[in-house]
Formats: C-alpha cells, structure tokens, sequence
C-alpha cells in the first residue's frame, strides 16, 4: 500500500503537468479556451495563459470548455475568477462544466454565482449568440 502511495504521489505529480492540455479556437467573435486532462496548481499557470491571450484579442465572450476536465483543483478556480475579474463588463466568461468533477465544485465554492455554467458548449455558445 505504501508503494502505491507513493508511486501516485510521484507519478501523479509528474503526470499532471502532462495531462493537461489547453487550446483555443474561435466561434465568431467567441474564443473558446478548451481544456482536457488535470487543471492543478501545476497546470493552471497554462490555463490562465490562454485566457489572458484569448482576453488580449477583445473576443466578444470567453467560454472555457472542461468538458475533458478529469480534475480540478481549487488553483484553476482561481483562474476562473481572474478571468472574470480580468474581463470586466464588456466580456462575458462562461464555463461548460457538467459532472462531479467540474460543476459540482465550482456550485459549492461559489464559482457558479460569478461565472455562468453550461451542460454543454452548443448551450454556451447559443447564450452568447443573444
């Protein structure tokens, strides 16, 4: 037991950095900031990178898709909410998050009331069509 304690704790570390991969395409004047695998303290600094870079080119909206989130930490929640604060009044942030590993801790800690939350990127997008 100890060796599998162990192992993940290294393993995991090292994994993590790995397991979490960022991209960015645009719907009309939306970015939408993709992410799949683990958004840790080790693997938000990317997350909010391209963010800031999507925030940089005065998109309409923002949605950030954890549709392929396995994980998330209280680090990419963080960046959740510089982003709000980044973008101000003139740009709406949303997140697709649906499932136990993503909706349900940004409803408990909050998150949900600043950010708004889709099941789905289709509903995401359709809300920042109006």
């Amino acid at each position: 037991m100890d060796e599998q304690a162990a192992e993940g704790t290294s393993a995991g570390g090292a994994a993590s950095s790995s397991t979490c991969v960022v991209t960015e395409r645009w719907v009309d004047r939306t970015a939408v900031v993709a992410v799949a695998g683990v958004v840790d303290m080790l693997t938000s600094p990317e997350l909010e990178t391209a963010i800031d870079a999507a925030l940089q080119q005065k998109p309409g909206a923002v949605v950030i898709d954890f549709t392929d989130v396995e994980f998330l930490a209280s680090a990419g929640m963080g960046v959740l909410v510089a982003a709000h604060d980044k973008a101000g009044s003139e740009v709406a942030i949303s997140v697709v998050a649906d499932g136990p590993a993503t909706s349900r801790p940004l409803k408990l800690v909050g998150i949900a009331d600043i950010v708004k939350l889709y099941p789905s990127l289709d509903e995401a997008l359709a809300a920042n069509d109006t």
